[in-house]
């Protein structure tokens, strides 16, 4: 007696990918008749990366996506060679990058019916356009292109109009939290996890093994209680809130660590020249930790301006009656309160142009201590 076939099972080959039903079902079809290029858009951390991987497996499953035989398993693990990732080496995806995807795709595949070529980051893209774009219109026959991407700019609107784009939503607060209390994380604390996680599951994931989380989080919202109107205290906050972020590192710095091992371990086993991936690697992990700390200070910012945001509050709601007392110095209270919600926005906007973050943080302690009235 010999064992069935398996048979298609999107539930298990897209398990990984978390709120975003109509982008499985649309990748599930797709996979079954295939066009030659696939754009799945959508914000950091709302699982393009899994979907993509997912994707790739079921496109060079004999069953359509099983998620358990070898050829799943192996494209699943990042080892099956009819896979080609095409990392960007730096900040952008540049012309050499472009070139490796043209020559890589002119190959035949070494085992499926067909090759799988996926592209992170084409958001930045621009000086690749070009080539991307010319073997995206002559396609070979037997490759798959799956970009990926977050806002395509206008410059990039050619390359986009030659996909099928699958549109990847942001994930809310509450579909990452619900997704933790499955992985057994108390409600609580995934509710708080999920606010800081900015709607990333890779970050939630990762926040919510980090025993040192509210202890950071408790350290941001004390800044107020730190700040004694002197320079020096604020050059101390300052430091003190940029130290955090090295140490929320920690736990991403493991899992790259165990990334680097497996990567090492299958080279190892296959004998295969991954002088190339390891670079890959390195520069993606970099660009990783960079994010991670400029995430790290975004949400530390927001928990700040939330302590400011329950004292205007609070301010507003001590009473109405202007004639009392109080009133002036509420008024006064409710004032400078704003101010310093409105002044921790903006350093967190500044967070986006890649202003230096050691003088934005004693900028701002300097205006929260009051010393600029």
């Amino acid at each position: 007696m010999t064992d069935a076939p398996a048979v298609a099972s999107p539930e298990r080959l897209f398990s990984e990918v978390v709120g975003q039903p109509a982008a499985v079902a649309q990748l599930v079809t797709a996979a079954a008749r295939p066009v030659h290029a696939y754009l799945l858009q959508g914000p950091p951390g709302s699982g393009k990366r899994a979907a993509a991987a997912a994707f790739a497996a079921a496109l060079l499953c004999p069953s359509g996506g099983c998620g358990v035989c070898d050829t799943c398993r192996r494209v699943m693990a990042g080892t099956h060679p009819d896979v080609i990732v095409v990392e960007r080496a730096g900040a952008s995806l540049d012309v050499d990058a472009a070139r490796s995807v043209v020559a890589r795709a002119q190959r035949r595949p070494f085992e499926a019916d067909r090759q799988v070529v996926v592209i992170p980051d084409v958001h930045l893209a621009d000086r690749a356009a070009p080539a991307l774009l010319k073997t995206l219109e002559e396609p070979p026959p037997s490759t798959v292109f799956v970009l990926l991407a977050e806002d395509m700019p206008p410059s990039l609107a050619t390359v986009a109009s030659r996909c099928a784009t699958i549109a990847f939503l942001p994930l809310s607060e509450s579909t990452v939290a619900s997704w933790l209390v499955t992985r057994g994380i108390d409600e609580d604390r995934a509710l708080a996890v999920a606010v800081a996680s900015g709607g990333r599951l890779d970050r939630a994931r990762l926040l919510a093994e980090d025993p040192a989380f509210e202890e950071r989080r408790h350290r941001w919202r004390s800044v107020p209680q730190r700040l004694d109107g002197t320079g020096a205290a604020a050059a101390q906050v300052a430091a003190d809130l940029l130290s955090l972020t090295g140490e929320a590192l920690g736990p991403l710095r493991e899992q790259h660590a165990a990334e680097r091992a497996d990567m090492e371990a299958r080279a190892e086993v296959t004998g295969a020249n991954v002088a190339t991936p390891r670079r890959q690697l390195e520069e993606r992990h970099r660009r990783e930790e960079r994010r991670w700390q400029t995430d790290e200070l975004r949400v530390g910012l927001a928990a700040l301006a939330g302590v400011y945001r329950d004292r205007l509050l609070a301010s507003v709601g001590a009473g109405d009656d202007e004639s009392s007392p109080g009133s002036v110095a509420r008024t006064a209270e409710e004032r400078r309160a704003a101010r310093h919600e409105r002044a921790i926005g903006e350093c967190s906007v500044g967070l986006d142009r890649n202003a230096q973050e050691g003088l934005l943080m004693e900028a701002l302690m300097v205006e929260l201590s009051d010393m600029l009235e």
